[in-house]
């Protein structure tokens, strides 16, 4: 009976984590996670996804479903007995990586706050699962993108919902909270490389949750409405007729769905604040 050999890596979060040199039975628990895998030709390895594990469409077949990202099924990650499970600090919750690692379930955890985070997290992570060419490709990709990025002629205050709560009962429209995309985040600091300068600025919160009266007296240029997590659509930018500032639906996935996406982001957010500043110089 032969014995698999180990190595020790280090995870994102500074937990050191037992992997064979190619680990073969995988599961994803961050949707975009499971695209990037997609991408390095990995998909055969993936043995469990979670159910918001849909892009691209039909291209997990064969792996199980383990519910969502924040509740998944341990014991049917467990029972699918991975070599690896890959997750997220933003996407999972500490208490499933510690339910699986007390299972004795090997699980590496990404952390990704900024665009350059993202290259360094897909270069280390191609790395621990064997194809560290393909990693360095995609982290290269990245900065090759950031290197091309043109320098913003002026920059745009934006405000960038993530979730709104609905409107008190009992009170007015200014009076709902809206949950906000905060600087600390992958997607802030993707608009920020773009031209725009997120608000409110919350140095404490890294998705501060505001009363739209305290947004819209802060009189932002720009209202970003991304499809996801929230699916803001007509009737959520509606509620911004009033106000000064431009409305724009945007792709959520550019925001939050770090790998593949990313180069393409920067190139169609950064395209986006030209031509709102074009517009606001005439």
């Amino acid at each position: 009976m032969s014995t698999t050999i180990l190595r020790e890596v280090v995870d994102d979060l500074g937990a050191t984590v037992g992997v064979p040199d190619a680990p073969e039975r995988l599961v994803s628990l961050v949707p975009s996670l499971s695209e990037v895998l997609w991408w390095w030709q990995l998909a055969d390895r993936l043995v469990a996804v979670t159910d918001w594990c849909v892009a691209p469409p039909s291209a997990f077949p064969t792996a199980q479903r383990v519910r969502g990202t924040k509740n998944p099924d341990v014991r049917a990650i467990v029972a699918a007995a991975p070599d690896l499970v890959v997750a997220n600090e933003e996407e999972n919750r500490e208490l499933d990586v510690r339910r699986l690692r007390e299972a004795g379930i090997a699980v590496y955890v990404t952390r990704v706050r900024t665009v350059d985070d993202a290259a360094d997290a897909l270069a280390r992570l191609g790395a621990v699962l064997g194809v560290g060419r393909a990693g360095a490709g995609s982290a290269q990709t990245i900065r090759r993108a950031l290197d091309q990025l043109p320098a913003p002629r002026c920059r745009l205050t934006a405000f960038c919902p993530v979730w709104r709560d609905g409107v008190p009962a009992d009170g007015r429209a200014g009076d709902e909270r809206w949950w906000a995309l905060g600087r600390d985040t992958f997607g802030g600091d993707l608009l920020t490389r773009c031209g725009f300068d997120v608000v409110p600025s919350a140095p404490d919160g890294r998705y501060p949750r505001h009363r739209l009266s305290e947004v819209a007296a802060l009189d932002p240029e720009v209202v970003l409405l991304p499809d996801e997590p929230y699916a803001f659509g007509q009737d959520d930018r509606a509620v911004f007729d009033d106000w000064s500032a431009r409305t724009r639906l945007v792709d959520g996935t550019a925001l939050s769905w770090w790998g593949p996406r990313t180069p393409h982001a920067l190139g169609d957010l950064a395209r986006l604040a030209r031509q709102l500043t074009s517009r606001r110089n005439r």
